[in-house]
């Protein structure tokens, strides 16, 4: 690959340099998509359903100076929203599937907003995860209306007027006893920094709950997180 590395005599000093190109050229590899199908269209092995703890959401937005803009944080009482549906691979997953993407049309975009009260985000999950999933715009956002319905979000997490603090398993035990169904292994919590972020289902592309090992090994390991409370209507 480089010359430099074959040449019988060789400074110390080029040896290092070529050395580092050749470990950065290794280390420049996506690591997103480590499947040999490498971002085909529909060809995937199963889905994760990220539920994002919208207060955690805009919390983070307002710190950053951004909490105005975003309709999301607009004052509506808003708890778990969807953030997308990702098509996986069992190790990675892909990303962009096809570019330029086929434009999503507006109507399917406005007709989301109750679960997904960003137009940006939706326009973004369709370029980046809905052109993997094999199916055409308007199939995959029903097929995002159908799996965010068969999720029951537990009760104590709908209204939740003061902040509370819950070890990640607690939260996932709260989703499992909401969904007899599921099970420890096709969830998993993430945080970031020390408030929930989202809580990660794993389904088959039928739908179905089902174990989901490399999405369980990124959930988050504080053991406890916060939950802002759900912002007043």
């Amino acid at each position: 690959m480089f010359d430099c590395l074959r040449r019988p005599a060789i400074l110390l000093a080029q040896t290092v340099v070529c050395l580092t190109l050749l470990l950065g050229a290794f280390a420049a590899a996506p690591t997103h998509a480590q499947d040999r199908r490498q971002n085909e269209p529909g060809a995937f092995d199963f889905y994760v359903l990220s539920l994002s703890w919208s207060p955690s959401f805009c919390a983070e937005a307002e710190e950053r100076g951004r909490g105005s803009r975003s309709q999301q944080c607009s004052g509506r009482p808003y708890s778990f929203v969807v953030h997308g549906l990702w098509p996986q691979y069992e190790t990675g997953y892909p990303e962009y599937c096809e570019q330029p993407s086929p434009r999503l049309p507006r109507n399917i975009m406005t007709s989301m907003l109750d679960l997904m009260p960003a137009p940006g985000l939706i326009y973004n999950e369709w370029d980046k995860h809905g052109t993997c999933s094999g199916l055409s715009a308007k199939a995959y956002f029903e097929a995002i209306r159908k799996a965010r319905a068969a999720i029951k979000i537990p009760p104590e997490f709908l209204d939740l007027s003061q902040a509370k603090t819950l070890a990640p398993a607690a939260i996932e035990d709260a989703f499992i006893k909401a969904n007899p169904k599921l099970t420890n292994s096709a969830i998993a919590v993430t945080c970031n920094r020390t408030r929930l972020s989202e809580v990660r289902i794993c389904l088959s592309k039928d739908l179905e709950f089902r174990s989901c090992d490399e999405v369980d090994r990124q959930a988050c390991r504080r053991d406890e997180v916060n939950m802002p409370p759900v912002r007043g209507g």
